[in-house]
């Protein structure tokens, strides 16, 4: 089912079915029975639409408390399979990654880099996998580069 908090696939809650969406967009949406969680802060990040080949990468903090947060990184081919992918940002602070999965880091300081592991690195044309990280400081959300092989 799909989350009306996030937009995302969720397995269900056994609370019963969910309500279908309305059909017509000019209809309002129906207003949720409970309030809704507060949403992950800050807000995505996607880098250009990738050529034949290319690749892009979107972040996404998910979660964050006091000294810390988790975030996870999408990476989705373009138009082509690709063999190989490698993602780069500059935090726009102190941000550290004290944890990593689905990826391999490379670099340190306030530049990283994290490429494909050996089972996540070939993606058919416009599939995608995810990384995700722990990390130290204030989440932040960095512009991503997706570059593809």
């Amino acid at each position: 089912m799909i989350s009306p908090t996030t937009g995302r696939a969720v397995a269900p809650d056994g609370s019963g079915p969910a309500s279908p969406s309305p059909t017509n967009p000019q209809s309002p949406s129906p207003s949720p029975s409970r309030s809704p969680s507060p949403s992950p802060s800050p807000s995505p990040s996607v880098t250009p639409p990738p050529g034949a080949g290319g690749c892009t990468a979107t972040i996404e903090t998910v979660n964050s408390w006091t000294g810390g947060f988790q975030s996870n990184v999408t990476v989705r081919a373009g138009s082509s399979a690709i063999s190989g992918w490698t993602v780069t940002w500059s935090w726009p602070g102190s941000q550290t990654i004290s944890q990593l999965w689905g990826g391999l880091l490379a670099g340190s300081g306030s530049s990283v880099s994290v490429r494909n592991e050996s089972w996540n690195g070939t993606l058919g044309a416009s599939a995608s996998t995810t990384f995700g990280f722990l990390g130290n400081g204030t989440a932040a959300t960095p512009t991503l580069t997706c570059s593809a092989s």
